[in-house]
This record gives C-alpha cells, sequence and structure tokens, in this order.
C-alpha cells in the first residue's frame, strides 16, 4: 500500500504504536450460574469439550459438536481454557449460552484471560446437548481463532501468533521481538516477565475486529499493545496486536523500532497507571525504541521540525487529547515526537538512571492530580512550569 503526503505522516508518527490501557475484564455475575438441570447439563458439555480441547482429542472434542474452533485452536499453546455459563436462553430446539471463557497460553500468561462469548447449541432427538457455534459475545472484541487457523512461532523471548500469516513470515516478527526484549531489559531493567505474545492477523480489518473497534481509527498504526493500567504480577499477559498493513510500509529500523516501543509498554505496564500522561508512556517507549538507531533528532521528529523552523515552537507539553488517532495527523505526530524529547531532555540533562525513576514515581500514584508535579520535585528537583520552559528551549535547540 502506498502512502503519501499527510496520511505518510500519521504513519511515521505512529508507527511506535500506543499502548491501549484497558480496564480490567467484566467478570461474569458472582459464583456459578443457577444450577438448573437443563444449564447443569449444557456446562458439563462445555467441560468435556474444554478438557478435549487440552487433551488434544479431537474425537472426543468432535463428540460435542462442530471441530471448527478445534481446527483453528489445535497450534495454540493452551495451560487452561474453561467456560462458565452465566446465562442459558431456549428457544425450541436450541439454546443460546452465554459464557465467560478463561484461558492461559502457557508460558506467556500468568493468570487467565478472561473474554465473553455467545455458544448457540441444539439437542438431538435423544436429547444429548452439543455446540453448534461459538463466537465472541456484543459488543466484545474477536480473538485470534475467530478469524481463522492460528500459525505459532516460538522465539528465544517470544511467541508470535497469526491467521493467515506464513510460518516464515512470523519467524521474520519473532526475530525482531526477540532483539526487542534484552534492548527493553537493558534500559528498563528485568523485573518484568520478558516474554513477548504477538497478534498478527491477516490485515487491518482482523485488527479492528481483535480491538473491537473500527478499522479508520487504526489506519496508519503500525500495532498497538493492550493490558490493565498499573498491571500487578498476577494479570495475564499483554498482547502486542500488529497492523499487518502498516507495518509492511516501514523499512528495517522502523519495524525494530514498533516492536521495542511495544515491548516497553509491557515492560512498563505495572508502573503506568491513571497517573501517567501518554507523554510520558509513549515517549518513554519510543525513547527506548530509537535507542542504539542512530536517528536524529530532526529525522526521528519530522512534524515537530518543521512545526519548529515555521516559528511555532509548541506552547506546553502535549495533552492526552493530543493522542487521538481520529484528530489531526500532523498534531498526532508532533504529540509523539514531543513527547519522545521530553523523556531524551531528561536522559541527557539529568540521567537514564533518573528518567526511570521519574517514570516509576509518576505511576506510584493512582490518580493524576498532582502526581507530574510531585515527581518533578522530588525526582528531577524542578516544577512543572521550569520543565515546560526547559522543554521548550530543548525543541528549538534540537530541531531549530
Amino acid at each position: 500500500m502506498t502512502v503519501r503526503g499527510r496520511a505518510r505522516r500519521t504513519w511515521r508518527a505512529a508507527a511506535a504504536g500506543l499502548c491501549l490501557l484497558l480496564l480490567p475484564p467484566l467478570a461474569g455475575c458472582g459464583g456459578r450460574a443457577a444450577a438448573d438441570p437443563v444449564t447443569a447439563e449444557v456446562q458439563r458439555v462445555l467441560d468435556r469439550r474444554s478438557a478435549a480441547l487440552l487433551g488434544h482429542d479431537e474425537t472426543a472434542f468432535g463428540a460435542t459438536g462442530t471441530r471448527t474452533a478445534y481446527v483453528r485452536l489445535r497450534a495454540l499453546p493452551l495451560a487452561s481454557w474453561a467456560y462458565r455459563v452465566t446465562a442459558l436462553h431456549r428457544g425450541g430446539p436450541g439454546a443460546t449460552a452465554d459464557a465467560e471463557l478463561r484461558y492461559r497460553v502457557a508460558g506467556y500468561d500468568r493468570a487467565p484471560v478472561s473474554v465473553r462469548r455467545t455458544l448457540t447449541l441444539r439437542r438431538t432427538d435423544g436429547g444429548r446437548w452439543y455446540v453448534t457455534g461459538d463466537r465472541p459475545a456484543g459488543k466484545s472484541g474477536q480473538q485470534l481463532w475467530d478469524q481463522g487457523p492460528v500459525t505459532a512461532v516460538r522465539g528465544a523471548h517470544s511467541l508470535v501468533l497469526g491467521t493467515g500469516q506464513g510460518a516464515a513470515e512470523l519467524r521474520r516478527y519473532a526475530r525482531l521481538a526477540d532483539r526487542a526484549v534484552p534492548a527493553v531489559s537493558a534500559a528498563w531493567g528485568t523485573a518484568w516477565t520478558r516474554r513477548l505474545v504477538v497478534l498478527v492477523p491477516r490485515s487491518l480489518a482482523g485488527m479492528a475486529g481483535l480491538l473491537g473497534s473500527p478499522a479508520s481509527g487504526y489506519r496508519g498504526i503500525a500495532a498497538v499493545t493492550t493490558g490493565e493500567a498499573g498491571s500487578p504480577g498476577s494479570t495475564p499477559a499483554d498482547r502486542v496486536v500488529v497492523n499487518p498493513e502498516a507495518y509492511a510500509v516501514l523499512g528495517e529500523t522502523g519495524k525494530q523500532v514498533v516492536l521495542t516501543h511495544e515491548t516497553t509498554h509491557v515492560a512498563t505496564r505495572a508502573h503506568t497507571t491513571a497517573a501517567t500522561p501518554l507523554w510520558l508512556s509513549e515517549g518513554y517507549a519510543d525513547w527506548i525504541g530509537y535507542l542504539g538507531t542512530g536517528r536524529t533528532p530532526s529525522e526521528a521528529a519530522p512534524e515537530l521540525t518543521r512545526a519548529v523552523r515555521d516559528g511555532k515552537v509548541p506552547a506546553a507539553l502535549p495533552t492526552d487529547g493530543d493522542f487521538a488517532f481520529s484528530g489531526d495527523p500532523d498534531r498526532l505526530a508532533q504529540a509523539y515526537e514531543g513527547g519522545w524529547l521530553a523523556c531524551r531532555m531528561i536522559a541527557a540533562h539529568w540521567n537514564e538512571s533518573r528518567l526511570d525513576a521519574f517514570y516509576r514515581a509518576v505511576g506510584a500514584h493512582d490518580k493524576r492530580a498532582g502526581a507530574l508535579d510531585e515527581a518533578l520535585r522530588k525526582t528531577l528537583g524542578t516544577t512543572p512550569k521550569a520543565f515546560t520552559a526547559q522543554w521548550r528551549d530543548y525543541v528549538r535547540d534540537q530541531l531549530g
């Protein structure tokens, strides 16, 4: 896909991706579903289906209903897989079950991922229930296997899962991810999982399906990371979701920057909270992403460079609203670049250790109000007004 003009600038700015901070998934109703006989029977069918999948027994899986899911899932390394029926809606010979699916990818998920599913069932003349369909519940995003058979490629530090992608292509992602993990550890430290799960759907539409959002919102975005802000060690692994259309137009350095940026979001997740402004979380991820690439400030920040040389030095650090995908692409580009330069300035003027400490100090708060002011004062010995003035001077000096 050829990218020109304004769209091209959006791709460059967002190539490093965006960390999507998600609220914890909705849990089902407390306890197990009401134990009426039909619901209990359906639950037993789903229990047998789960056991067959984990046991790699396609025949037993087929005895519980359609085998489509088995074919699509058999390459996925699962440590656990279980449904909990939360409601059953009967009608004629069939039924629809609302269910919570909890699953864990072996070696990567520290706790089960929880998603809402809708299953359709039929009853045979002999009274036996069997599954005819299994889809995302309303307003829920797809899972990768909803889009087709999953191919899995293991790297030294990564697991790359794809649909509509060959193993050779997925191995290229794994090589980049395997370089990203130690690069992030060298800058941030090793107190994180140091493992990465990368999802590569067939297309932009597939990426949007996984995120449960319109494709138009991600057209120029090469990758995003999903996860829970401020999550402790018991939460599931994050997922890096790739837009293969945007990713394909990047050069090798750009592709590496993207995965290193997203890996930074995974590493810093426990210290990224509601108190962390996007200029810091995105700027820090870009700062690590660009380490060692040799990119000059004007090369890494072309849109802000253009603005500065036109006499338009930003008056303030980027706001969270400046990072909106649906807004002005120049504004989006400059937001990423401004955040990166702020983190670069901290590392240069104070030092890299102080930058890390500043990031953690901001994230130690659970609310935005006062967090940045206190971290600036205690960690960098400055104030928001002085820091902003220093950043404006730095932007002018580096890009003018």
